[in-house]
């Protein structure tokens, strides 16, 4: 679509303008759907730049624009934090359904000898310290450097 070298100037400035709408439009659709709330702060910034020409009165080459997209920032963010604490309520979540099964297998009757031929009072121990180690605060720790988890994803996991 842009070939300065083929194009008059007139053909090429209209070809710069089509690509700007379309990524405004496609920007919008973000602050349509809602999906804008669910973005990472530098990518929110640079949304509401495509979509409305600035960020919380800030142009793209604006400092403090630029230094949201350091690691450093991200890691910092309460976006990030939220998707840790994420993470880790799912994570309890899924090892107490572990633990849930594992006592349910060794509830039934006449199982006994299948359950310890599967060493199923091992795996719910095992199970029961992962729950511990997961509530702990130092799993969050853990978590750092981790994408975390999208909170859009599988939100009734998180109530279970």
């Amino acid at each position: 679509m842009l070939k300065p070298e083929l194009q008059s100037m007139e053909v090429f400035v209209d070809g710069i303008g089509n690509l700007v709408e379309a990524e405004r439009k496609s920007a919008l659709n973000y602050f349509k759907d809602g999906t804008i709330e669910y973005a990472s702060p530098p990518l929110k910034a640079l949304l509401h730049i495509m979509a409305y020409d600035q960020y919380d009165g800030m142009a793209i080459h604006d400092p403090k624009i630029r230094a949201m997209f350091t690691r450093e920032a991200l890691l910092k963010s309460d976006w990030y934090k939220e998707r840790l604490v994420i993470k880790q309520q799912r994570d309890i979540s899924l090892c107490k359904r572990h633990i849930k099964a594992l006592e349910d297998f060794l509830e039934k009757p006449g199982y006994a000898d299948e359950a310890a031929r599967l060493g199923i009072h091992k795996k719910l121990s095992d199970a029961q310290q992962e729950l511990t180690r997961v509530i702990s605060d130092k799993y969050l720790t853990e978590l750092i450097g981790t994408i975390g988890a999208d909170p859009i994803a599988f939100e009734d996991t998180v109530a279970q």
